[in-house]
């Protein structure tokens, strides 16, 4: 029978929380620990986790210079998606704010997604993903986010300013022309749809399956800088 064995805890700065790693099976499992939130996720359903960086990288793969930020390696899929689309020349700048996460996804967790930060378009920062976008205007071609489990803020308070008027307009401000921000979100909101038109953005709601073609959906704003 399968069980959970705790692989290591991560304290996440500026909170009394932490990210607990478990191994299940052959696959590896992150949660809160206290099991506040349950399984933030998993390395077996991860098609939604995909689908945040194919949307917006699929038109840049013969831009030579393009550069796309990712908020929140979590497992690792996302940048490992948005590779498989960016040219040999592009960049994809990954923010994370717990330094255990970085480490696990240097070892054996980074295997399940193909080791992308040894890819050498990749440049991980530890860091707030909000200081990032803060300090690049016009920096980027594409902005994902997947930073908690959406616009309410889960496992930081402080994530939901990201989601806010503020943080939407630092995104805007942070896109290349026509540039899009994708977010990531356990479930749809339709208040957050309307900020984003406010920001500035031209924006659509995509549901998109956690794993296969059936079971739970994910919602997936993809946002076009006006």
């Amino acid at each position: 029978m399968k069980r959970f064995i705790l692989l290591d805890t991560a304290p996440i700065p500026g909170t009394t929380d932490a990210l607990c790693l478990f191994e299940y099976g052959d696959d590896f499992v992150i949660k809160i620990q206290g099991g506040k939130g349950g399984q933030l996720m998993n390395t077996r359903t991860h098609g939604s986790e995909d689908a945040l960086a194919a949307i917006p990288c699929r038109s840049l793969s013969g831009k030579a210079d393009a550069r796309v930020l990712i908020g929140g390696l979590g497992m690792g899929f996302t940048l490992a998606a948005a590779l498989k689309h960016l040219a040999s020349s592009a960049e994809a700048v990954v923010a994370e704010l717990v330094p255990g996460v970085i480490e696990w996804n240097q070892g054996a967790l980074g295997e399940k997604s193909g080791q992308p930060l040894s890819d050498p378009r990749t440049r991980v920062v530890n860091q707030d993903v909000a200081e990032l976008l803060k300090a690049e205007a016009g920096g980027f071609d594409a902005i994902m986010l997947d930073v908690d489990n959406g616009p309410e803020g889960l496992t930081q308070k402080s994530n939901s300013w990201l989601y806010s008027p503020g943080g939407l307009e630092a995104c805007a401000r942070a896109l290349r022309p026509k540039g899009t921000l994708a977010v990531w979100s356990a479930s749809a909101d339709r208040a957050f749809s309307q900020r984003l038109g406010k920001a500035g953005f031209k924006a659509r709601e995509e549901q998109v399956y956690a794993h296969g073609t059936s079971g739970t959906r994910h919602t997936i704003w993809i946002a076009q800088r006006k």
